[in-house]
């Protein structure tokens, strides 16, 4: 059950082969209030003592940063996300404890600091839509060249990833009920049904 003292993020997912890009992209635009390009990087931390953790039965927390790279000046963004709330909840959707940060600086060294230690990396690239209070992210990872670090453009077959999701952490409370944003992400369910299927995960 939802817990007011928390913050969430809900959210559907999905995948498409590269042939089906142009019928989904002119879809979701068509159904969202503006799009751009995006590209990102994404880096995985877990604290340094996630072994022992698993050794105990608990599963560590994981923190992520993310930096969007088609903007210049923006900065880090530091999150991280509990266990997704059970499918007898929410059978529908993935709503799952979630919190952010914004960072102004060196991120990578703060996340150190905190006791992390990085433990992966991945590029996206593709388009972002922003429909209400909905971020759709449609993208492609790119991997990353192990001498520069930079990213390896994606071949032009790589699977397409969708996430449809809250663009904010949002508080289960009387204003902004989680019913709100999942009936939301479930109307995007159904206005892509028949060309893409986006679903729940137990990410």
């Amino acid at each position: 059950m939802a817990s007011q003292g928390n913050a969430y993020e809900v959210a559907l997912f999905g995948e498409f082969f590269a042939g089906d890009l142009k019928p989904i992209l002119n879809r979701i635009t068509l159904h969202s209030e503006y799009s751009e390009p995006m590209h990102s990087r994404e880096i995985t931390f877990e604290p340094i003592d996630a072994q022992y953790q698993r050794d105990m039965g608990n599963e560590p927390v994981v923190l992520r940063a993310k930096k969007e790279l088609t903007r210049k000046d923006e900065g880090w963004i530091l999150y991280s996300y509990l266990k997704p709330e059970s499918v007898r909840a929410h059978p529908e959707a993935t709503v799952r404890p979630w919190a952010t940060c914004h960072v102004v600086g060196d991120a990578l060294s703060f996340a150190q600091a905190l006791g992390h230690t990085r433990r992966s990396q991945i590029y996206k690239r593709g388009y972002l839509f922003r429909r209400g209070s909905l971020v759709i992210q449609m993208f492609q990872q790119e991997q990353v060249d192990p001498n520069s670090q930079e990213p390896i453009p994606a071949n032009p077959d790589t699977l397409w990833e969708v996430e449809v999701k809250t663009a904010t952490p949002i508080r289960n409370t009387q204003e902004t009920p989680l019913s709100q944003s999942i009936d939301a992400v479930l109307e995007v369910q159904l206005l892509m049904k028949g060309l893409l299927d986006l679903r729940r995960q137990d990410v």
